[in-house]
């Protein structure tokens, strides 16, 4: 399996440890393979969004097309 280095910030962290402590996940490896796995299907499913429907704005739903939120 490819391996690949993340910096994420440490609220981030913090909130998958505290998954790994509640048994929720086997250890932070298991964790981060499944967190990331689930995160790649929501985005690859999402399809396009009506906006006039959701209230957004036209330049994405935090104001930056890049923004995504979990």
């Amino acid at each position: 399996m490819p391996k690949t280095n993340v910096n994420v910030p440490e609220h981030l962290e913090m909130q998958i440890a505290q998954m790994v402590e509640q048994d929720e996940f086997v250890d932070r490896k298991e964790a981060i393979e499944e967190l990331l796995s689930t995160g790649l299907k929501a985005y690859k499913t999402s399809g396009p969004m009506d906006d006039e429907d959701q209230g957004f704005e036209d330049d994405g739903m935090m104001g930056h097309d890049d923004e995504y939120v979990f």
